[in-house]
């Protein structure tokens, strides 16, 4: 069996094993490979997840694992890597510095550099390290040609022939100045926001809660800005948005809640608010947590233009029939492998390195 191959039915077996854990039940398959070794270690890296990182919450782990667990069907891997050429590569050592946003954030990338046929070389994030290194020990047991070609270091990062770093624009600047001699992807900050007509009905804005909400707005597929025609009744998004309302009791996002409250309100700055969420008129796309910003516009075409003169600063663009290649309302946070970050085919990089 050929590298590819193998390792494409490696991650569809972990698939399988994350596939026991999701967020309405988590029940033991007797039938998963290694599960005596692995199932209840895998739960107790949840918990230390959860305790390193109160943003990690069980839902929000949960919620990662199960699109985890859908995209790593065989269905899905084959479709994605069948278009690519990954059959000519010769393997190279490839870095990844990872953020830690939201719950295994850097797994596209580790996939996509092990998939290819190249060994990884990982920089995690502080904030999220205690699920991949014990998924990729997983991976070693069902396909062993694996062990060796993976590493995760706390070190200054050496001896690579490429790397994809993600981080802040701040420190964007400094992985630019250290690695541009070398093949790279360097990803910047990103928002992503939704465009409103006018023609939207109540469960459109329950399903736009969700691209707002989920991991409560910190990935760059969180919708952080509105676009809304002049007159927009701020009452329909309210009632949309309602649904979330629990959101409130976790205590960290109350107190961004109550502590941005406190600073628009001594700026007197004009905001709406339900008790959960704060919105503002504001031309930036990156509003703090518990905010979403919006803006007004005139006219769709204008509005065309403005989103396209901004793309290096939008991810995702949700909205209902105004552009092509837009995202449904309710679909931000559930990614297709194809769907690259920042729009950067990955896998088409590593097939060139």
């Amino acid at each position: 069996m050929d590298v590819i191959k193998s390792r494409l039915e490696a991650f569809n077996k972990l698939g399988l094993f994350l596939g026991q854990f999701s967020r309405f039940e988590i029940v033991k398959n007797e039938s998963v490979p290694y599960n005596e070794l692995f199932f209840d270690g895998f739960l107790h890296q949840l918990k230390l997840a959860q305790e390193k990182n109160n943003w990690f919450t069980e839902d929000n782990l949960l919620f990662a694992v199960e699109n985890w667990a859908t995209a790593l069907q065989k269905s899905n891997l084959e479709t994605w890597i069948s278009k690519e050429n990954l059959k000519e590569i010769s393997p190279k050592k490839v870095a990844i510095i990872m953020a830690g946003n939201i719950p295994l954030v850097g797994f596209h990338d580790f996939l996509s550099v092990l998939i290819s046929g190249h060994s990884v070389l990982v920089k995690q994030s502080s904030n999220d390290k205690h699920l991949l290194p014990f998924l990729a020990k997983y991976l070693e047991y069902v396909e062993p040609s694996l062990k060796g070609n993976i590493t995760f270091t706390d070190e200054k990062l050496t001896d690579f022939d490429a790397i994809i770093a993600t981080g802040s624009n701040n420190t964007a600047r400094y992985f630019e100045y250290y690695f541009g001699n070398k093949p790279n992807i360097i990803r910047k900050s990103r928002n992503s926001v939704a465009v409103i007509t006018g023609n939207e009905t109540e469960a459109d804005f329950e399903k736009l809660a969700d691209d707002i909400f989920t991991y409560f707005g910190l990935g760059c597929r969180s919708v952080s800005k509105l676009y809304v025609p002049r007159n927009f009744d701020f009452n329909l998004f309210f009632n949309g948005m309602y649904g979330k309302k629990d959101i409130i009791y976790n205590a960290k996002y109350a107190n961004n809640y109550d502590y941005n409250k406190a600073v628009y309100l001594m700026s007197e700055f004009d905001l709406l608010e339900n008790g959960f969420l704060m919105i503002k008129e504001d031309e930036s796309y990156s509003s703090p947590i518990a905010t979403v910003f919006y803006e007004y516009y005139d006219n769709l075409v204008d509005l065309k233009i403005k989103l396209y003169q901004d793309r290096e600063s939008i991810q995702c663009i949700v909205s209902k029939g105004f552009l092509p290649d837009e995202i449904p309302f309710g679909e931000t946070q559930n990614p297709k492998l194809w769907d690259y970050a920042d729009g950067i085919n990955t896998l088409h990089f590593l097939s060139k390195i």
